[in-house]
């Protein structure tokens, strides 16, 4: 992927968003990464936060300001709600309130589930949910203060299907998809709108953990009406558009990006 896949007419950078600023979380790659230079293609500033890949976020953020934005690397662990809380305050102080929070990190043990121990099932849901939920306590204010914004939420099939290994994380993504409902007519009042984005099966880094990787991969394949499995830059061109204020009266609903596959028999 570079810069041009994009990029507006011309090659460059264009400004519908200029003067916002996002929070991308797991914006170190794939599909974080993906919503980042989007976002900053639209002329928003990008936090872009990670918890382990430290060089691939200073990439991403790197590639932010090439493109002209400006960029601030968050380091924290998405389960901790301090951290998760510390990781609002710095966006606001470095780069302003925000008026754009796409909560796309995921995490998750990937076991049958009578296999899943406490400690796996909390941590699935800490970071899967919860985290959205401290977000948007934590950023309701400055948000409000700042004229408000949208807060996009990244989910899967995995929410309302049952898929091999996936239980935890399935439940997590089911309980995001209800937080965000609740958050969409709760933040209303301050001009906060919610949304979330089930994808379908995306080939990133996060799907080499899945056992059954190969098996997703051709299933999507074959039947996915469109022809090919999504892209990342297909998932952050949705998000851009629940961003902006086309999509102003889009408010709690899932919007499934996934070339048709789940509407096969």
């Amino acid at each position: 992927m570079s810069d041009s896949d994009f990029a507006g007419p011309g090659g460059i950078r264009v400004s519908h968003m200029a003067g916002r600023v996002a929070l991308v979380t797991g914006a170190s790659r794939g599909i974080g990464r993906a919503v980042a230079l989007r976002l900053a293609v639209e002329g928003a500033d990008v936090g872009v936060h990670y918890f382990r890949n430290r060089e691939g976020a200073e990439k991403t953020a790197a590639e932010v300001e090439e493109l002209g934005g400006r960029a601030h690397v968050l380091k924290g662990h998405l389960g901790d709600a301090d951290k998760v809380r510390a990781i609002a305050g710095e966006l606001v102080e470095e780069l302003g309130p925000p008026s754009i929070v796409v909560s796309n990190a995921a995490s998750g043990v990937l076991r049958p589930l009578g296999e899943i121990e406490e400690r796996g099932w909390d941590w699935t849901l800490d970071v899967n949910c919860r985290a959205l939920l401290v977000l948007a306590q934590t950023l309701r204010e400055p948000m409000a203060a700042n004229g408000g914004g949208s807060m996009v939420a990244l989910t899967s099939l995995g929410s309302t299907r049952v898929l091999p290994f996936y239980g935890a994380v399935g439940v997590s993504k089911a309980a995001l998809e209800a937080l965000v409902r609740y958050l969409a007519v709760e933040l209303a009042p301050d001009g906060i709108r919610a949304n979330a984005i089930s994808a379908g099966v995306v080939d990133t880094d996060a799907l080499s953990h899945f056992p059954n990787r190969e098996d997703l991969l051709r299933a999507a394949e074959e039947h996915t009406p469109a022809g090919r499995v999504v892209t990342p830059e297909d998932v952050a061109g949705v998000v851009t558009f629940l961003c902006s204020e086309t999509a102003s009266m889009i408010r709690g609903q899932t919007i499934v990006v996934d070339g048709g596959y789940s509407l096969a028999a």
